[in-house]
Formats: C-alpha cells, sequence, structure tokens
C-alpha cells in the first residue's frame, strides 16, 4: 500500500475539491472522527468547517494548517468499505491523528479504489501535532498495514509520483486541463529550451510554440491528438498564470542547466543509453532497452525518415534531455547512422568513451543496493507508460491552487473597488 501525505493551507479548498467528486459520484464517505454529521448524512463542507474551527481558532501559528493523506492499496486488493475504514482508522492511530477530527472518503475516479483523509495538524489546543519523521514513519505503518490486513506489499521501486492523464479534446474542460499538465511539466521536470519542454508536453497531448506577431504574439498552448493532430484553438500563456509564459519559461531553462549540472544527471544517464546503443540492433530494441531503465526516447525525423534530433526523457532524475547534450556522441546524426549506416556502426560504438561501461556497472550495482534498503527516490515507470498514470492526487493539488488564485483575484478587485479605482 502506498501512502501519499500533504500538508496545506486551505481547508476550505481540499473539502471542496472532494465535494465535488461526491457530487459527481466519484466518491463517497466512508468513515468520520469527530465531525459533525448531516442528517441525511451527505457531505457537507460547512459541517465539516463547523467541525475543524475550534481547532483553527485556537492555531497557533502553525501556517500549514491541513493534513491530507491519500492510502493507496494494489489493484489486486479486494477489500470492503468496513475494511477500508478500518485502514484508514488504524492508519491515522499510529501515525499520531487518533484523537483529530477527520473525515475518510473513498475515491474511484480511477480503475483502482483509493482513499482520502481531510485532517488538520493542530490539536484542539492550537498545538501542532508532531510530524518529526513523518513520510518515514509512514512508511513503516503501511508495512505493518500490509501485513495486518494481508495487503499487497508495495512493490521496490514505486513511488509517488503523480502525473495528469493526457488531455482528451472530446472530454471538454480544456483550459483546465491544459492547466494541469503545464504545472505538472513546470514543478516537476528539468528541461533547458521550448523543443525539450513540448517534447515532454506531447506526451500528454499537449504541444507549445512560440508565435512572434498578430494576436497570439507570444507562448501558446494547444491539445493534440495522438498521431499530433492539433486540436480546437491555441491557448495564450497568459491564461495560465506567469509560470506558464516566456520570462519564467526561460528562468526554468537556466535552473533546470545548473541542476542538472549540480545533480550529475548527464552522468548517470550517458552509460545506460551508451550501453543500450551497444546491445541494440535497431531503433525499436534500442527503445525498449532504454524503457526497461526507465529511459523513453523520441526520434524527431523528416519525410525521408531522416533523424534530425533525438530526446530522451527520464522519469527518475526528471529531466528531459535533446542528445547532443549529452555529448557528441550522442548527436542525431550518430543515431542516424547507428541505424542506417552499417558500415558505421562499429566506428560508432568504438567512440563511445571507454569508461562508460564500467560507470555503467557501477551505477546498477549501487542501485541495487539502494533497492535493497529502501524504495528508490524515483520513478520508472510514469510519463514512460501512460497506462500506469494517476492523476487523481495531481488533479486535487491543482484545483486547490486555482481555487487559491482565483479567491487572492476576487480579493484584490474587492479592494480596488474599495479605492474607488
Amino acid at each position: 500500500m502506498l501512502a501519499k501525505i500533504s500538508s496545506g493551507k486551505s481547508v476550505f479548498g481540499l473539502l471542496k475539491y472532494n465535494k465535488i467528486k461526491v457530487d459527481d459520484e466519484h466518491a463517497i464517505i466512508l468513515f468520520r472522527q469527530k465531525m459533525f454529521d448531516s442528517p441525511d448524512g451527505k457531505f457537507s463542507i460547512k459541517d465539516c468547517m463547523d467541525s475543524f474551527e475550534p481547532y483553527l481558532a485556537k492555531n497557533n501559528r502553525t501556517e500549514k494548517v491541513v493534513f491530507h493523506a491519500s492510502l493507496n492499496p494494489d489493484s489486486k486488493d479486494k477489500l470492503s468499505d468496513e475494511e477500508l475504514s478500518d485502514i484508514a482508522q488504524a492508519y491515522m492511530e499510529k501515525l499520531g491523528y487518533g484523537n483529530q477530527p477527520y473525515i475518510v472518503l473513498k475515491h474511484s475516479d480511477i480503475k483502482r479504489e483509493h482513499l482520502h483523509i481531510v485532517s488538520l495538524r493542530i490539536d484542539e489546543n492550537g498545538k501542532k501535532i508532531n510530524d518529526s519523521y513523518e513520510v518515514v514513519r509512514s512508511m513503516k505503518i503501511c508495512k505493518e498495514l500490509e501485513q495486518e490486513f494481508n495487503l499487497v506489499p508495495l512493490k521496490r521501486g514505486e513511488r509517488e509520483f503523480e502525473i495528469p492523464r493526457p488531455a482528451n479534446y472530446e472530454d471538454g474542460d480544456l483550459k483546465h486541463k491544459v492547466s494541469n499538465i503545464i504545472k505538472f511539466a513546470n514543478s516537476n521536470f528539468y528541461f533547458q529550451s521550448l523543443g525539450e519542454y513540448r517534447t515532454l508536453l506531447v506526451r500528454l497531448n499537449v504541444t507549445v510554440e512560440e508565435v512572434k506577431g498578430g494576436s497570439l504574439n507570444g507562448i501558446i498552448y494547444q491539445i493534440i491528438d495522438e498521431k499530433g493532430n492539433k486540436k480546437g484553438k491555441a491557448f495564450k500563456s497568459s491564461l495560465f498564470g506567469k509560470e506558464a509564459g516566456y520570462k519564467s519559461l526561460q528562468e526554468h531553462f537556466e535552473k533546470s542547466k545548473i541542476e542538472i549540472e549540480e545533480k550529475n544527471i548527464r552522468e548517470k544517464l550517458r552509460p545506460m543509453i551508451a550501453e543500450a546503443m551497444r546491445k541494440a540492433g535497431n531503433k525499436s530494441d534500442f527503445k525498449k532497452l532504454l524503457n526497461e531503465k526507465g529511459i523513453h526516447v523520441t526520434f524527431h525525423e523528416n519525410d525521408q525518415k531522416r533523424i534530425y534530433g533525438v530526446t530522451f526523457m527520464n522519469s527518475e532524475n526528471r529531466v528531459v534531455l535533446n542528445g547532443s547534450r549529452l555529448g557528441k556522441e550522442f548527436s542525431a546524426n550518430m543515431f542516424h547512422d547507428l541505424f542506417n549506416n552499417p558500415d558505421r556502426k562499429a566506428q560508432i560504438i568504438n567512440s563511445l568513451p571507454k569508461q562508460e561501461k564500467e560507470q555503467y556497472n557501477r551505477s546498477n550495482q549501487i542501485k541495487q543496493e539502494n533497492h535493497s534498503q529502501n524504495y528508490t527516490q524515483g520513478s520508472e515507470i510514469g510519463l514512460l507508460d501512460n497506462s500506469q498514470s494517476d492523476n487523481s492526487e495531481y488533479e486535487e493539488k491543482a484545483f486547490i491552487r486555482e481555487h487559491q488564485y482565483e479567491e487572492k483575484r476576487r480579493q484584490m478587485k474587492a479592494k480596488k473597488r474599495g479605492r474607488g479605482m
């Protein structure tokens, strides 16, 4: 079972999100602890806020008062609502929130049913509940609950990596979907150019362009289908806030460059890519070998099937890199000759730095040792396999951020009206 814990400032925003899920029949209430219950038994934001209010009124300067956890049993676990409720209560008790007011909801908006728990990080005296080593304690508790309730154990390498579903033009609500995808990409991945950024977004059925002149001057975003065809109208970046615009993207490029250097990400990827180049007989083999290592490769080709660009994406290191950034031996021309010019293959393989093989083996050994002690800090699936995507957590956070942003805008407008502006 996987548990995901987060903190926040907006109790109302989190409750509103869950209320929408309940109203859409994608969630039901399983359990209430120290919470007012509506006469009709339905989910009520007012009743929840009234239950939390005595605690919030005594808050001793804790900024992020919201405790939010989602519990995600394996899809193979067939659990009744009563069993799910017992698991949630046991989890809260073991984590130190057993005496808190909280509500447990079962979400079924994705194939795998999962639980959401909404509570507070402050007790009845306004004192913050101890959250030291909370994530570590949570992992230990999950292992205990797996044994107590005979749950399918969490596999090594699985971790929290909240990925929005690819946008679908037919589903509607396009602006909200594009906004979620932009925030996900900008918050979770390093990329140093618009091209690398586009490669990432295309995996989620969104494209980005810089337009000069005309009514859409600047950065624009648009939904595409699985074949890359544009669908519907384009959106100006200003509709999604500053982080989606030209200036913020340029700052992100620079920040990514520094992070990639400091974390030696290129050095981590080069051995794996070089090894795949040695073993692969064709592009399909090459892609398969890298997918097994958690690396997705995109070959950019013209109408004559000439490779003019290659981009690597790795969820574990949260990076998108053009091949040329890894070195000239990983450039588009090298790959074109590797897979289309047999006479050049041996020369290309021999041109790979000799230490790559040694680094690759050492990297694998260290990685295996880390796996044996703990769960990895990266994801081997995520964006590389869209069928594994679970966007419920991400949509929730995005919804709350959007709600807070709109609330600030309304307050600013009200102040301006009050000043007669």
